[in-house]
């Protein structure tokens, strides 16, 4: 993609001006472009006009004296290798976003922005997953770009990380839509993943240079993750998790949902049972997915056997860490209920349960506990 000509900024210090104005969230400018119709009648308008629109001062004197130092911030950081602001007109600004009512007029992107027109699959979940949940949003990234679909999410910690991971390590595409400034990484602990993002991938906002992160910011971001993919996979969320209102936006698109089950006992776990319940699509295994979006994206039908997330070769056993398993469950299971269930010493069960691990078999849970994987 091309960055803005010198004969189009005009229109775009219009739009990124209209961008910065304050306490004007995307509801309230998808309400001011149907009023006013187009965003240079907006600023032709007159103190009065925009009363009647319903603006408060702050955003009146926004309008009739734009920031000058910041548009000239953004157009400047535009015209650096790799930056590009897209306007809801371009071209490239990919259609199943246009079709929402509250559209980001504009979108500010870091690194490739051709994936906008790849077919995208959201993953989400919970910034702090057991080892299972990120294992399986790592694996399921990892399958799923590898069958064409580009990972799509929010650069949060826990499942957001895990799923940009997976996407990367196997040389697949991935999205990160953030709810800050580009000029910023948060949380800072994901600054590398950002810059591998970046380069493999593409980093979006609709919020201008220098935004800090925010509450309020999260739930407009949610709407782009959802917005900008065909379906969404929920892997873990509690019933109060902002995953729930990534998917839920999803729903209301008329996207796909999908949600991965996982023990009653775990609270994480509720929310995706909750999803599930509402209609959301149980999901076991990456095919289900390709299953349901084959014939709205093109997609291989065929993964290679070594990116199918739930189907690794099992390394062989003993009999007795055989027996050893068939005492730890699904859900987190206590080292002293293993010991008590399976007649061993504490000390049997311990080294057996690090070799199990190393294998794959078991992971362990907080409150030194361990969970079944296969």
């Amino acid at each position: 993609m091309s960055h803005t000509p010198v004969q189009d900024q005009s229109p775009l210090r219009d739009w990124i001006a209209f961008t910065l104005l304050p306490g004007v969230g995307s509801v309230k400018q998808h309400h001011l472009l149907t009023q006013f119709g187009t965003v240079e009648a907006i600023f032709s308008a007159s103190r009065s006009q925009l009363e009647a629109a319903g603006l408060k001062p702050a955003a009146i004197d926004a309008i009739t004296t734009p920031d000058e130092a910041r548009i000239e911030q953004a157009l400047e950081w535009a015209r650096e290798e790799h930056n590009h602001i897209l306007l809801r007109s371009d071209q490239l600004y990919p259609d199943l976003l246009r079709e929402l009512d509250d559209a980001p007029p504009l979108l500010y992107l870091h690194g490739n922005a051709e994936l906008l027109s790849m077919p995208q699959l959201a993953i989400v979940g919970s910034r702090n997953p057991s080892e299972s949940g990120a294992r399986s949003a790592r694996d399921f990234a990892r399958h799923l770009s590898n069958m064409g679909l580009t990972i799509t999410s929010g650069l949060a910690t826990g499942i957001d990380a895990a799923a940009h991971q997976g996407a990367l390590d196997s040389r697949g595409l991935t999205v990160a839509v953030v709810g800050t400034g580009l000029d910023r990484v948060y949380p800072a602990r994901n600054r590398e993943l950002a810059h591998a993002i970046a380069e493999q991938g593409l980093l979006v906002s609709e919020f201008p240079l220098g935004t800090h992160p925010a509450k309020a910011n999260f739930p407009r971001r949610n709407r782009i993750i959802s917005g900008l993919s065909v379906g969404t996979l929920v892997v873990e969320a509690a019933l109060q998790s902002g995953s729930l209102i990534t998917a839920r936006l999803a729903m209301e698109q008329g996207r796909e949902v999908f949600a991965m089950p996982g023990s009653i006992h775990n609270p994480l776990s509720r929310g995706c049972h909750q999803l599930i319940r509402d209609g959301a699509k149980l999901v076991e295994t990456g095919e289900h997915i390709i299953e349901e979006l084959a014939s709205l994206v093109s997609l291989s039908m065929r993964p290679n056997r070594e990116s199918e997330p739930l189907a690794e070769e099992a390394v062989e056993i003993d009999k007795e860490y055989q027996e050893l398993l068939q005492h730890i469950g699904y859900e987190p299971t206590a080292v002293d209920i293993a010991v008590e269930r399976s007649g061993l010493t504490a000390e049997a069960v311990s080294s057996m349960l690090l070799l199990l691990e190393l294998q794959g078999y078991v992971c362990s849970a907080p409150g030194g506990c361990y969970i079944r994987v296969q």
